[in-house]
């Protein structure tokens, strides 16, 4: 499905030619009709010779409804400018061209119209001067067609030169992610509310939920059409009409835009290659006050400058635009900047970051670098510079942001994970659906150093403990539990830190002892083995030796703790239990008495390593009696 545009000033036969060459008369409003002007968007087809069915959205030329204009230039594959042989350039088609120009529409056709009331030397003289105008423009190399809608003259050879055009270019890329630009929205009896736009992304099929943002009105696809033929699914780049059941009509605005539900979140802050146009004669200053107009939306935005302090007539530079309200725009869209009053096309350019950060106005060379590449780099470079900063970010959701079709966005995690650059943090296969956290190479770096830094701290003040708990650990890092398990694990991978239960050290983190503490561990130690089954208590452990020896053989497994106030030397912990086990296995079951009397010796002991050993699963308890799990 292709969608082509017309363009040029007022009364120069847009409309006219249409309804010739489609049977339609695009002008649906009354007062058109009447006074026999378009003021607002205009819709036809047309089935080419090749039955390729082909979308025309008619603009009108007015001056006082550039804005309309706008509305309907964002989608267009092909532009049909026209330009009336009676009176050739005026401003508007000045306007328009440059317009075009700015939003990069690089295929169209010339039509020379009204060409029965002049003569060919005049005519002549138009088609040369029409020439001139467009070289210097995006479409210079268009094809000039006379016409005359009233007498029929060259409608044949505009159409079949347009189908020659349009099989010139190549299809748009694809983002898999749908979205429509709302353009026209009204209501049927018996169905309910309809919008219509030319679907730039993806496909709708009937029974789907959808979203319209930002307004966020929610709704599921009743309907949908193009050129008033019925669809199951709507396909990329065609002009459709939607309908919504679940949403009023009052609930929708032009240049809303209808999504599916989580598929691109909304901004109201762009960062962007600008133009300002040679012939305007204004300066682009820092927060200047512009209007917006992306697609069918239109906004106030104020303008800051990055890395300049001025924008002359005829340059180029970098702008960050903070809008007066959310839009949902992606990386690679064009737009338009207009002066609000007096009302004058100021220039336009293309969105290379549509989530940025604030930037500073004349600081940080390194943020020009970044969105360079986000505006020319490859597919892996744009994924790459999406990613950074970004923290672990679901590989879907970094794609969308990136806004990289799906082929482009194969090829790029394929190339970053080859190159390394691609880090992620499960051992599922990365694809353009994929839900796994990722990041890039220089984030993960930066993260790994932000955790030898916490546990160098950390062994520093705690020399005699193996490691930091792993939940303060994550909290310090401020992640959720299941996000610091995969960002511990995956540094385990690659050596930077050892993990046992319950904590994490630097790889060469090692606990020393000095020659008193050693002395002071080695008696406490013998005392355990001189009465194994009855040893010193928690309490006077660490009133003898301290509280933090304590806890360094306990995390090193010297000792083990079974209640409060009950601990063991390991081996002879291990012991004990395997001896449990051993009377279980023979006699079925065992009480707390027998445990005392076979170890000789008390209660307390006895029913501490009993309860432990219900806890961690070895017995469970019935009455009075223990048997293994």
């Amino acid at each position: 499905m292709r969608v082509i545009g017309t363009a040029g000033h007022v009364d120069h036969g847009k409309s006219s030619l249409v309804q010739a060459i489609t049977g339609m008369n695009p002008d649906r409003l009354a007062e058109e009709q009447r006074r026999q002007m378009t003021i607002d968007l205009g819709f036809a087809w047309l089935t080419l010779p090749d039955g390729e069915s082909v979308g025309i959205v008619d603009v009108p030329g007015h001056r006082d409804f550039i804005e309309n204009m706008l509305a309907g230039a964002g989608g267009i594959d092909a532009v049909l400018f026209v330009v009336a042989a009676d009176e050739g350039v005026m401003p508007q088609t000045r306007e328009h061209l440059s317009i075009l120009d700015l939003l990069n529409v690089q295929r169209g056709i010339i039509a020379l119209t009204k060409t029965d009331i002049v003569d060919d030397e005049w005519m002549d003289l138009v088609e040369e001067d029409v020439s001139k105008l467009v070289s210097v423009s995006s479409l210079g190399q268009s094809p000039i067609v006379r016409v005359s809608s009233k007498t029929g003259e060259g409608l044949d050879e505009l159409v079949t030169t347009l189908q020659n055009v349009l099989q010139e270019i190549p299809r748009r890329k694809d983002r898999g992610a749908p979205r429509l630009p709302i353009d026209r929205i009204f209501t049927i009896a018996g169905f309910g509310t309809v919008v219509t736009g030319t679907l730039i992304d993806g496909t709708f099929a009937v029974g789907e939920s959808v979203e319209i943002h930002p307004g966020r009105s929610k709704g599921r696809i009743r309907g949908l059409q193009t050129h008033k033929e019925k669809l199951d699914h709507a396909l990329q780049g065609s002009r459709v009409a939607v309908n919504i059941s679940g949403i009023e009509v009052d609930d929708v605005e032009r240049g809303e835009v209808v999504i599916k539900p989580g598929s691109y979140t909304s901004t109201s802050m762009i960062d962007v290659h600008f133009r300002l146009l040679a012939d305007t004669d204004h300066r682009m200053r820092h927060d200047q006050e512009v209007k917006l107009y992306a697609g069918a939306a239109q906004r106030i935005a104020k303008v800051r400058l990055l890395g300049r302090e001025v924008l002359n007539p005829g340059e180029e530079g970098w702008l960050q635009l903070l809008l007066s309200a959310p839009v949902i725009i992606v990386r690679g869209d064009r737009f338009i900047l207009r002066r609000p009053s007096p009302s004058s096309t100021l220039g336009g350019g293309v969105v290379a970051d549509a989530h940025p950060k604030r930037r500073h106005r004349l600081k940080d060379h390194a943020v020009i670098e970044q969105l360079e590449a986000f505006l020319r780099g490859t597919p892996a470079t744009v994924l790459q510079r999406t990613l950074e900063g970004m923290g672990p970010v679901p590989l879907s959701n970094a794609l969308k942001q990136a806004g990289i079709s799906d082929d482009e966005a194969e090829e790029a995690i394929r190339e970053l994970l080859q190159n390394g650059e691609l880090i992620s943090l499960d051992e599922s296969e990365l694809s353009v659906e994929s839900s796994s956290l990722v990041m890039d190479k220089n984030t993960w770096h930066a993260i790994v150093e932000r955790i030898r830094k916490f546990l160098a701290e950390y062994h520093r003040a705690n020399p005699l403990k193996i490691g930091m708990p792993v939940e303060e650990l994550r909290s310090k890092m401020r992640m959720e539990t299941k996000l610091a398990t995969f960002l511990l694990e995956q540094a385990e991978k690659d050596g930077a830190v050892v993990i046992v239960p319950g904590y994490v050290s630097l790889k060469d983190h090692r606990v020393q002892l000095d020659d008193n503490e050693k002395i002071v561990v080695d008696q406490l130690l013998l005392k355990f083995d001189s009465n194994p089954y009855a040893p010193p208590s928690l309490k006077e452990t660490r009133q003898e030796i301290g509280e933090a020896l304590v806890q360094f053989l306990i995390e090193s497994g010297s000792l083990v703790q079974v209640s409060d106030d009950v601990i063991f030397k390991a081996d002879n912990y291990e012991e004990m239990v395997d001896k449990v086990k051993t009377d279980l296995k023979e006699n079925g079951t065992i009480t707390v008495a027998d445990v005392r009397d076979k170890f000789q010796t008390s209660r307390k002991y006895a029913l501490a390593l009993m309860e432990h050993l219900d806890a961690v699963g070895v017995t469970v308890r019935e009455g009075d009696l223990r048997r293994l799990v």
